[in-house]
Protein backbone atom coordinates (compact mmCIF):
# COMPACT_ATOMS: atom_id res chain seq x y z
CA UNK A 1 0.00 0.00 0.00
CA UNK A 2 1.49 3.46 -0.82
CA UNK A 3 2.46 5.34 2.08
CA UNK A 4 0.39 8.48 2.68
CA UNK A 5 0.36 11.69 4.55
CA UNK A 6 -2.31 13.73 5.29
CA UNK A 7 -2.25 17.26 3.92
CA UNK A 8 -3.16 19.87 6.74
CA UNK A 9 -5.23 23.05 6.63
CA UNK A 10 -2.93 26.17 5.94
CA UNK A 11 -2.02 27.41 9.25
CA UNK A 12 -2.74 31.20 9.27
CA UNK A 13 -2.21 31.60 6.32
CA UNK A 14 -3.83 34.74 4.31
CA UNK A 15 -4.32 34.41 0.72
CA UNK A 16 -1.50 36.77 -1.40
CA UNK A 17 -2.48 39.39 -3.36
CA UNK A 18 -0.34 40.06 -6.51
CA UNK A 19 0.31 42.73 -9.40
CA UNK A 20 1.82 43.00 -12.38
CA UNK A 21 5.31 44.56 -13.41
CA UNK A 22 5.60 46.81 -16.28
CA UNK A 23 7.88 49.71 -16.54
CA UNK A 24 9.20 49.20 -13.45
CA UNK A 25 5.77 49.49 -11.75
CA UNK A 26 3.48 47.60 -9.55
CA UNK A 27 0.59 47.78 -11.59
CA UNK A 28 -3.34 46.30 -11.76
CA UNK A 29 -4.79 45.16 -14.75
CA UNK A 30 -6.78 46.86 -17.75
CA UNK A 31 -9.47 44.30 -16.85
CA UNK A 32 -9.83 45.22 -13.13
CA UNK A 33 -10.38 41.07 -12.82
CA UNK A 34 -8.42 38.94 -10.34
CA UNK A 35 -7.60 34.98 -10.61
CA UNK A 36 -7.67 32.95 -7.64
CA UNK A 37 -4.92 30.19 -7.34
CA UNK A 38 -6.59 27.39 -4.85
CA UNK A 39 -3.78 25.29 -3.79
CA UNK A 40 -3.87 21.25 -5.19
CA UNK A 41 -2.73 20.27 -1.83
CA UNK A 42 -4.98 22.12 0.35
CA UNK A 43 -8.02 23.30 -1.44
CA UNK A 44 -8.08 26.71 0.03
CA UNK A 45 -7.41 29.88 -2.36
CA UNK A 46 -3.37 31.00 -1.48
CA UNK A 47 -3.02 33.87 -4.51
CA UNK A 48 -4.77 36.23 -6.48
CA UNK A 49 -3.17 37.13 -9.65
CA UNK A 50 -4.21 40.10 -12.09
CA UNK A 51 -6.50 39.02 -14.79
CA UNK A 52 -3.99 40.46 -17.46
CA UNK A 53 -5.55 41.44 -20.88
CA UNK A 54 -4.01 41.95 -24.66
CA UNK A 55 -3.41 45.62 -23.71
CA UNK A 56 -1.58 44.89 -20.80
CA UNK A 57 0.74 42.93 -22.66
CA UNK A 58 0.59 45.61 -25.10
CA UNK A 59 2.10 47.70 -22.61
CA UNK A 60 4.79 45.52 -21.33
CA UNK A 61 5.91 45.34 -24.30
CA UNK A 62 6.08 48.82 -25.13
CA UNK A 63 7.83 48.89 -22.15
CA UNK A 64 10.39 46.33 -22.81
CA UNK A 65 11.06 47.73 -26.56
CA UNK A 66 11.53 51.52 -25.25
CA UNK A 67 14.23 49.95 -22.84
CA UNK A 68 15.89 47.94 -25.36
CA UNK A 69 15.90 50.93 -28.17
CA UNK A 70 16.41 54.03 -25.43
CA UNK A 71 18.06 52.40 -21.98
CA UNK A 72 21.03 51.58 -20.97
CA UNK A 73 20.74 48.06 -20.19
CA UNK A 74 22.11 46.69 -24.05
CA UNK A 75 24.68 49.35 -23.81
CA UNK A 76 25.97 48.28 -20.58
CA UNK A 77 29.10 46.42 -20.29
CA UNK A 78 29.36 42.65 -19.50
CA UNK A 79 30.60 43.24 -16.16
CA UNK A 80 27.84 45.57 -15.13
CA UNK A 81 25.40 43.42 -16.39
CA UNK A 82 27.19 40.23 -14.73
CA UNK A 83 27.32 41.95 -11.46
CA UNK A 84 23.94 42.65 -11.28
CA UNK A 85 22.74 39.03 -12.20
CA UNK A 86 25.02 38.05 -9.70
CA UNK A 87 23.46 39.90 -7.08
CA UNK A 88 20.21 38.85 -8.47
CA UNK A 89 21.16 34.93 -7.62
CA UNK A 90 22.47 36.38 -3.93
CA UNK A 91 18.53 37.60 -3.56
CA UNK A 92 17.06 34.68 -4.87
CA UNK A 93 19.59 32.46 -2.03
CA UNK A 94 18.40 34.89 0.39
CA UNK A 95 14.20 34.33 0.02
CA UNK A 96 14.63 30.62 -1.15
CA UNK A 97 12.35 29.84 1.51
CA UNK A 98 9.58 32.32 0.44
CA UNK A 99 9.84 31.30 -2.92
CA UNK A 100 9.72 27.36 -2.38
CA UNK A 101 6.65 27.61 0.08
CA UNK A 102 4.94 29.79 -2.78
CA UNK A 103 5.96 26.97 -5.85
CA UNK A 104 5.06 24.31 -3.05
CA UNK A 105 1.55 25.39 -2.27
CA UNK A 106 0.67 26.95 -5.83
CA UNK A 107 1.74 23.85 -7.52
CA UNK A 108 1.11 21.14 -5.14
CA UNK A 109 5.24 19.78 -5.32
CA UNK A 110 6.63 18.92 -2.17
CA UNK A 111 8.58 21.57 -0.39
CA UNK A 112 11.73 19.84 0.04
CA UNK A 113 11.57 19.63 -3.59
CA UNK A 114 11.21 23.10 -4.57
CA UNK A 115 13.89 24.07 -2.26
CA UNK A 116 16.14 21.69 -4.16
CA UNK A 117 14.82 23.46 -7.32
CA UNK A 118 15.85 27.21 -6.07
CA UNK A 119 19.48 25.68 -5.34
CA UNK A 120 19.12 24.90 -8.67
CA UNK A 121 17.74 28.39 -9.56
CA UNK A 122 20.59 30.07 -8.00
CA UNK A 123 23.26 28.51 -9.98
CA UNK A 124 21.94 28.76 -12.95
CA UNK A 125 21.60 32.84 -12.19
CA UNK A 126 25.25 32.65 -11.23
CA UNK A 127 26.47 30.88 -14.33
CA UNK A 128 24.40 32.92 -16.56
CA UNK A 129 26.02 36.32 -14.88
CA UNK A 130 29.53 34.08 -15.36
CA UNK A 131 28.82 33.77 -19.34
CA UNK A 132 27.48 36.97 -19.89
CA UNK A 133 31.52 38.13 -19.55
CA UNK A 134 32.01 35.20 -22.06
CA UNK A 135 30.01 36.71 -24.84
CA UNK A 136 31.95 37.72 -27.84
CA UNK A 137 32.37 38.24 -31.13
CA UNK A 138 35.06 36.70 -34.13
CA UNK A 139 37.83 38.88 -36.03
CA UNK A 140 39.08 37.76 -39.81
CA UNK A 141 42.24 38.96 -40.60
CA UNK A 142 42.75 35.95 -43.64
CA UNK A 143 40.54 38.06 -46.21
CA UNK A 144 43.50 39.75 -47.67
CA UNK A 145 45.32 42.85 -47.05
CA UNK A 146 42.73 45.47 -48.19
CA UNK A 147 39.77 43.72 -46.07
CA UNK A 148 38.97 42.97 -42.34
CA UNK A 149 36.19 40.90 -41.29
CA UNK A 150 34.56 41.01 -38.05
CA UNK A 151 31.75 39.14 -36.56
CA UNK A 152 29.70 40.85 -33.95
CA UNK A 153 27.17 39.21 -31.53
CA UNK A 154 24.38 41.74 -30.82
CA UNK A 155 21.24 41.20 -28.33
CA UNK A 156 18.34 39.91 -30.48
CA UNK A 157 15.95 42.56 -28.63
CA UNK A 158 12.62 42.37 -27.12
CA UNK A 159 11.87 38.47 -25.29
CA UNK A 160 8.72 37.00 -24.87
CA UNK A 161 8.82 34.47 -22.04
CA UNK A 162 6.28 32.29 -21.84
CA UNK A 163 6.45 29.49 -18.75
CA UNK A 164 4.38 26.52 -17.27
CA UNK A 165 3.26 25.16 -13.73
CA UNK A 166 5.41 22.28 -13.18
CA UNK A 167 8.36 24.31 -12.35
CA UNK A 168 7.21 27.88 -11.98
CA UNK A 169 10.87 29.55 -10.88
CA UNK A 170 13.19 26.90 -12.15
CA UNK A 171 12.10 27.60 -15.64
CA UNK A 172 12.05 31.00 -15.60
CA UNK A 173 15.75 30.89 -14.32
CA UNK A 174 16.44 28.71 -17.09
CA UNK A 175 15.97 31.43 -20.03
CA UNK A 176 15.78 35.09 -18.32
CA UNK A 177 18.88 35.33 -16.55
CA UNK A 178 20.30 34.50 -20.30
CA UNK A 179 18.29 36.95 -22.27
CA UNK A 180 19.56 39.79 -19.31
CA UNK A 181 22.98 38.65 -19.98
CA UNK A 182 23.30 38.78 -23.64
CA UNK A 183 21.71 42.62 -23.41
CA UNK A 184 17.81 42.05 -23.96
CA UNK A 185 14.62 43.23 -22.61
CA UNK A 186 11.72 40.59 -22.26
CA UNK A 187 8.27 40.13 -20.75
CA UNK A 188 7.23 37.65 -19.01
CA UNK A 189 4.58 35.06 -18.87
CA UNK A 190 4.02 32.73 -15.87
CA UNK A 191 1.68 30.56 -16.07
CA UNK A 192 -1.70 31.28 -14.42
CA UNK A 193 -1.61 28.69 -11.78
CA UNK A 194 1.66 29.32 -10.90
CA UNK A 195 2.71 33.00 -10.73
CA UNK A 196 3.80 33.91 -7.54
CA UNK A 197 7.35 33.60 -7.28
CA UNK A 198 8.06 34.80 -11.07
CA UNK A 199 6.01 38.26 -9.77
CA UNK A 200 8.46 37.64 -6.30
CA UNK A 201 11.49 37.37 -8.64
CA UNK A 202 10.22 40.98 -10.01
CA UNK A 203 11.00 42.61 -6.49
CA UNK A 204 14.27 40.67 -6.83
CA UNK A 205 15.22 42.27 -10.08
CA UNK A 206 14.42 45.77 -9.56
CA UNK A 207 16.71 45.58 -5.39
CA UNK A 208 19.64 44.03 -7.92
CA UNK A 209 19.55 47.23 -10.21
CA UNK A 210 17.41 45.88 -13.06
CA UNK A 211 16.41 48.84 -14.40
CA UNK A 212 12.63 49.84 -15.23
CA UNK A 213 11.02 48.19 -18.58
CA UNK A 214 13.87 45.41 -18.74
CA UNK A 215 11.85 42.93 -17.40
CA UNK A 216 8.04 43.74 -17.65
CA UNK A 217 5.48 40.40 -15.70
CA UNK A 218 2.50 40.21 -17.49
CA UNK A 219 -0.41 37.54 -15.65
CA UNK A 220 -3.11 36.11 -16.78
CA UNK A 221 -4.62 33.37 -19.48
CA UNK A 222 -2.55 31.70 -23.03
CA UNK A 223 -4.96 33.22 -25.49
CA UNK A 224 -5.75 37.02 -23.37
CA UNK A 225 -1.74 37.45 -22.37
CA UNK A 226 0.00 35.05 -24.48
CA UNK A 227 -1.02 35.02 -28.01
CA UNK A 228 -0.40 39.42 -28.53
CA UNK A 229 2.90 38.04 -26.79
CA UNK A 230 3.73 35.80 -29.53
CA UNK A 231 2.40 38.15 -32.59
CA UNK A 232 3.29 41.59 -31.65
CA UNK A 233 5.87 43.00 -34.16
CA UNK A 234 7.42 44.66 -31.51
CA UNK A 235 8.72 41.03 -30.15
CA UNK A 236 11.94 39.80 -31.67
CA UNK A 237 12.19 36.40 -30.21
CA UNK A 238 9.91 34.01 -28.37
CA UNK A 239 11.10 31.13 -25.70
CA UNK A 240 8.21 28.89 -24.66
CA UNK A 241 8.04 26.06 -22.42
CA UNK A 242 4.85 23.93 -22.15
CA UNK A 243 3.03 21.73 -24.16
CA UNK A 244 3.63 20.66 -27.52
CA UNK A 245 0.01 21.93 -28.67
CA UNK A 246 0.66 24.97 -27.64
CA UNK A 247 4.56 25.05 -28.93
CA UNK A 248 2.57 24.46 -32.45
CA UNK A 249 0.40 27.50 -32.00
CA UNK A 250 3.03 29.55 -30.55
CA UNK A 251 4.97 28.49 -33.40
CA UNK A 252 2.11 29.24 -36.17
CA UNK A 253 1.51 32.37 -34.18
CA UNK A 254 5.45 33.54 -33.98
CA UNK A 255 5.50 32.83 -37.94
CA UNK A 256 3.79 35.78 -39.11
CA UNK A 257 6.23 38.47 -38.11
CA UNK A 258 8.89 35.57 -38.63
CA UNK A 259 10.23 35.78 -35.04
CA UNK A 260 13.08 33.45 -33.59
CA UNK A 261 11.43 30.68 -31.60
CA UNK A 262 12.98 28.66 -28.94
CA UNK A 263 10.52 25.99 -28.08
CA UNK A 264 11.06 23.34 -25.04
CA UNK A 265 7.99 20.82 -25.62
CA UNK A 266 6.83 17.44 -24.70
CA UNK A 267 8.33 13.74 -23.46
CA UNK A 268 7.79 10.41 -23.54
CA UNK A 269 10.71 9.57 -22.21
CA UNK A 270 12.31 6.04 -22.51
CA UNK A 271 14.51 3.88 -20.02
CA UNK A 272 16.09 1.06 -21.80
CA UNK A 273 16.99 -1.70 -19.26
CA UNK A 274 19.81 -4.73 -20.24
CA UNK A 275 19.94 -7.91 -18.52
CA UNK A 276 23.65 -7.18 -17.14
CA UNK A 277 22.87 -3.45 -15.70
CA UNK A 278 23.08 -2.71 -11.42
CA UNK A 279 19.51 -3.49 -11.13
CA UNK A 280 19.57 -1.71 -7.69
CA UNK A 281 20.64 1.05 -9.22
CA UNK A 282 18.29 0.89 -12.10
CA UNK A 283 14.89 0.52 -9.60
CA UNK A 284 15.72 2.88 -7.38
CA UNK A 285 16.28 5.84 -10.40
CA UNK A 286 13.22 4.08 -12.25
CA UNK A 287 11.02 4.93 -9.25
CA UNK A 288 12.57 8.31 -9.21
CA UNK A 289 12.31 9.14 -12.63
CA UNK A 290 8.18 8.28 -12.41
CA UNK A 291 7.29 10.03 -9.57
CA UNK A 292 9.54 13.07 -9.16
CA UNK A 293 7.35 16.23 -9.03
CA UNK A 294 4.24 14.00 -9.67
CA UNK A 295 5.05 12.45 -13.00
CA UNK A 296 4.12 16.17 -14.18
CA UNK A 297 7.57 16.79 -15.85
CA UNK A 298 8.47 16.86 -19.27
CA UNK A 299 11.46 14.61 -18.56
CA UNK A 300 10.04 11.94 -16.71
CA UNK A 301 10.94 8.67 -17.16
CA UNK A 302 7.29 7.23 -17.83
CA UNK A 303 8.31 4.07 -20.30
CA UNK A 304 10.34 1.40 -19.26
CA UNK A 305 11.83 -0.43 -21.64
CA UNK A 306 13.01 -3.86 -20.15
CA UNK A 307 14.57 -6.86 -21.64
CA UNK A 308 12.82 -9.63 -21.18
CA UNK A 309 15.17 -11.51 -19.67
CA UNK A 310 14.71 -9.10 -16.03
CA UNK A 311 11.09 -7.61 -16.83
CA UNK A 312 9.21 -9.92 -14.33
CA UNK A 313 11.55 -9.35 -11.82
CA UNK A 314 12.60 -5.84 -12.68
CA UNK A 315 8.41 -4.51 -12.39
CA UNK A 316 7.88 -6.59 -9.40
CA UNK A 317 10.99 -4.76 -7.59
CA UNK A 318 9.77 -1.33 -8.94
CA UNK A 319 6.36 -2.13 -6.97
CA UNK A 320 7.70 -3.04 -3.99
CA UNK A 321 9.60 -0.05 -3.67
CA UNK A 322 7.02 2.52 -5.20
CA UNK A 323 4.72 1.27 -2.40
CA UNK A 324 7.21 3.34 0.47
CA UNK A 325 6.66 6.45 -1.90
CA UNK A 326 5.02 9.04 0.50
CA UNK A 327 2.17 10.56 -1.20
CA UNK A 328 0.35 13.70 0.40
CA UNK A 329 0.51 17.35 1.97
CA UNK A 330 3.32 18.89 -0.23
CA UNK A 331 3.87 21.04 3.02
CA UNK A 332 5.45 18.06 5.48
CA UNK A 333 9.02 17.62 4.49
CA UNK A 334 8.71 13.95 4.59
CA UNK A 335 6.51 14.02 1.09
CA UNK A 336 7.87 13.15 -2.05
CA UNK A 337 4.96 13.16 -4.51
CA UNK A 338 2.36 15.77 -3.74
CA UNK A 339 -0.76 16.89 -5.33
CA UNK A 340 -1.87 17.13 -9.37
CA UNK A 341 -2.29 20.31 -10.67
CA UNK A 342 -6.32 20.57 -10.79
CA UNK A 343 -8.85 18.34 -10.77
CA UNK A 344 -9.19 18.52 -14.55
CA UNK A 345 -5.89 16.94 -14.87
CA UNK A 346 -6.40 13.80 -12.20
CA UNK A 347 -9.62 13.50 -14.40
CA UNK A 348 -6.94 13.21 -17.76
CA UNK A 349 -4.48 11.14 -15.79
CA UNK A 350 -7.14 8.61 -14.48
CA UNK A 351 -8.77 8.57 -18.01
CA UNK A 352 -5.26 7.51 -19.63
CA UNK A 353 -4.78 5.09 -17.13
CA UNK A 354 -8.34 3.35 -17.68
CA UNK A 355 -7.96 3.42 -21.45
CA UNK A 356 -4.85 1.53 -20.87
CA UNK A 357 -6.49 -1.15 -19.76
CA UNK A 358 -9.41 -1.03 -21.98
CA UNK A 359 -6.62 -1.64 -24.40
CA UNK A 360 -5.27 -4.68 -22.72
CA UNK A 361 -2.56 -3.44 -20.42
CA UNK A 362 -2.54 -4.84 -16.49
CA UNK A 363 -2.34 -2.69 -13.21
CA UNK A 364 0.45 -3.81 -11.35
CA UNK A 365 0.09 -0.90 -8.77
CA UNK A 366 -2.05 1.92 -8.06
CA UNK A 367 -4.19 2.80 -10.81
CA UNK A 368 -6.70 5.57 -9.23
CA UNK A 369 -6.78 8.71 -7.46
CA UNK A 370 -6.32 9.06 -3.54
CA UNK A 371 -8.57 10.77 -1.83
CA UNK A 372 -6.76 12.34 1.52
CA UNK A 373 -9.52 14.89 2.19
CA UNK A 374 -8.47 18.15 0.89
CA UNK A 375 -6.81 18.49 -2.73
CA UNK A 376 -6.34 16.24 -4.98
CA UNK A 377 -3.44 13.07 -5.63
CA UNK A 378 -3.13 10.25 -8.05
CA UNK A 379 -1.95 6.73 -6.06
CA UNK A 380 1.69 6.01 -7.94
CA UNK A 381 1.03 4.06 -10.68
CA UNK A 382 2.43 0.77 -12.93
CA UNK A 383 1.14 -0.44 -16.45
CA UNK A 384 2.05 -3.85 -17.25
CA UNK A 385 2.10 -5.04 -20.50
CA UNK A 386 1.74 -2.19 -22.23
CA UNK A 387 2.13 -2.48 -25.88
CA UNK A 388 4.27 0.40 -28.35
CA UNK A 389 0.78 1.16 -30.31
CA UNK A 390 -1.23 2.07 -26.89
CA UNK A 391 -1.99 5.89 -26.58
CA UNK A 392 0.06 5.23 -23.02
CA UNK A 393 3.01 4.48 -24.21
CA UNK A 394 3.10 7.01 -27.10
CA UNK A 395 1.63 10.29 -25.37
CA UNK A 396 2.47 12.19 -22.35
CA UNK A 397 -0.05 11.50 -19.42
CA UNK A 398 1.62 14.10 -17.56
CA UNK A 399 1.21 12.27 -13.87
CA UNK A 400 3.04 9.35 -11.83
CA UNK A 401 2.12 6.80 -14.51
CA UNK A 402 4.86 4.13 -15.79
CA UNK A 403 4.26 2.08 -18.27
CA UNK A 404 6.30 -1.51 -19.03
CA UNK A 405 7.37 -2.07 -22.38
CA UNK A 406 9.62 -5.46 -23.32
CA UNK A 407 12.59 -6.08 -26.18
CA UNK A 408 14.76 -9.04 -26.71
CA UNK A 409 17.35 -7.37 -29.34
CA UNK A 410 18.94 -3.98 -29.23
CA UNK A 411 17.32 -3.48 -32.23
CA UNK A 412 13.94 -3.53 -30.78
CA UNK A 413 14.69 -1.29 -28.05
CA UNK A 414 16.03 1.40 -30.60
CA UNK A 415 12.95 1.20 -32.26
CA UNK A 416 10.52 1.07 -29.96
CA UNK A 417 12.18 3.97 -28.23
CA UNK A 418 12.14 6.18 -31.74
CA UNK A 419 8.96 4.85 -32.70
CA UNK A 420 6.98 7.79 -31.29
CA UNK A 421 6.81 11.52 -32.16
CA UNK A 422 9.07 12.71 -29.04
CA UNK A 423 12.41 13.12 -28.39
CA UNK A 424 13.72 14.95 -25.13
CA UNK A 425 15.69 12.79 -23.38
CA UNK A 426 15.85 8.54 -22.65
CA UNK A 427 18.13 6.56 -20.36
CA UNK A 428 19.86 3.52 -20.93
CA UNK A 429 20.97 1.02 -18.32
CA UNK A 430 24.37 -1.73 -19.31
CA UNK A 431 27.96 -2.32 -17.72
CA UNK A 432 28.82 -3.11 -21.24
CA UNK A 433 30.24 0.65 -22.59
CA UNK A 434 29.54 -0.78 -25.96
CA UNK A 435 25.82 -1.02 -25.51
CA UNK A 436 25.23 2.56 -23.76
CA UNK A 437 27.32 4.27 -26.40
CA UNK A 438 25.14 2.63 -29.35
CA UNK A 439 21.86 3.40 -27.12
CA UNK A 440 23.17 6.78 -26.94
CA UNK A 441 24.33 7.17 -30.46
CA UNK A 442 20.75 6.25 -31.80
CA UNK A 443 18.17 6.76 -29.77
CA UNK A 444 16.89 9.94 -30.93
CA UNK A 445 16.52 12.02 -27.82
CA UNK A 446 18.10 15.74 -27.07
CA UNK A 447 19.72 13.94 -23.90
CA UNK A 448 20.74 9.96 -22.89
CA UNK A 449 21.85 9.05 -19.34
CA UNK A 450 23.74 6.17 -18.96
CA UNK A 451 23.48 4.35 -16.22
CA UNK A 452 21.50 7.27 -14.64
CA UNK A 453 18.15 9.29 -14.86
CA UNK A 454 17.52 13.18 -14.82
CA UNK A 455 20.66 14.44 -13.58
CA UNK A 456 21.97 17.60 -14.80
CA UNK A 457 23.80 20.87 -15.15
CA UNK A 458 23.56 24.12 -16.00
CA UNK A 459 26.46 23.42 -18.36
CA UNK A 460 24.80 20.88 -19.88
CA UNK A 461 22.24 21.68 -22.82
CA UNK A 462 18.81 20.84 -22.29
CA UNK A 463 16.25 20.84 -25.36
CA UNK A 464 14.99 17.84 -27.67
CA UNK A 465 14.35 16.50 -31.12
CA UNK A 466 11.14 16.45 -33.25
CA UNK A 467 8.26 17.75 -31.18
CA UNK A 468 9.83 17.83 -28.62
CA UNK A 469 10.87 21.59 -29.25
CA UNK A 470 13.56 23.49 -31.22
CA UNK A 471 16.57 24.77 -29.71
CA UNK A 472 18.20 24.39 -26.43
CA UNK A 473 18.57 25.70 -23.01
CA UNK A 474 21.45 26.04 -21.11
CA UNK A 475 25.00 25.01 -21.36
CA UNK A 476 28.19 27.82 -22.46
CA UNK A 477 25.98 28.60 -25.97
CA UNK A 478 22.66 29.82 -23.79
CA UNK A 479 23.25 33.49 -23.92
CA UNK A 480 24.07 32.84 -27.78
CA UNK A 481 21.02 31.94 -28.31
CA UNK A 482 19.49 34.78 -27.33
CA UNK A 483 21.49 36.92 -29.86
CA UNK A 484 22.10 37.79 -33.58
CA UNK A 485 25.36 37.60 -35.65
CA UNK A 486 26.20 40.85 -37.58
CA UNK A 487 28.98 41.14 -40.46
CA UNK A 488 31.33 43.81 -40.87
CA UNK A 489 33.31 43.75 -43.98
CA UNK A 490 35.92 46.58 -44.03
CA UNK A 491 37.39 47.80 -46.75
CA UNK A 492 41.90 48.69 -45.88
CA UNK A 493 43.45 51.86 -47.71
CA UNK A 494 41.53 53.63 -50.96
CA UNK A 495 39.31 51.24 -53.26
CA UNK A 496 40.36 50.61 -56.81
CA UNK A 497 39.26 48.14 -59.44
CA UNK A 498 35.47 48.84 -59.31
CA UNK A 499 33.75 47.52 -61.81
CA UNK A 500 32.81 50.35 -63.95
CA UNK A 501 35.76 52.21 -64.98
CA UNK A 502 36.45 55.75 -64.27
Amino acid sequence: MTVTVQPKALQNHKARDFRMLIDGAWVASDSGASLERVAPGHGVTVSRYQAGTAKDAERAIAAARRAFDEGHWPRMTAAERSNILLKAADLIAARADELAFLDAIESGKPISQAKGELGGAVDIWRYAAALARDLHGESYNTLGDGTLGVVLREAIGVVSIITPWNFPFLIVSQKLPFALAAGCTAVVKPSELTSGSTLVLGEILIEAGVPAGVVNIVTGTGPAVGAPMTTHPDVDMVSFTGSTGVGRLTMANAAQTLKKVSLELGGKNPQIVFPDADLDAFVDAAVFGAYFNAGECCNAGSRLILHRDVADEVTARIAELSQKVRVGDPLDPSTQVGAIITPQHLEKIAGYVAGAQDAGAGIALGGSPLDLGLGQFMAPTILSGVKPDMAVAREEVFGPVLSVLTFESTEEAIRIANAIDYGLSAGVWSRDFDTCLTIGRRVRAGTVWMNTFMDGAAELPFGGYRQSGLGRELGRHAVEDYTETKTLNMHIGARTNWWMPR
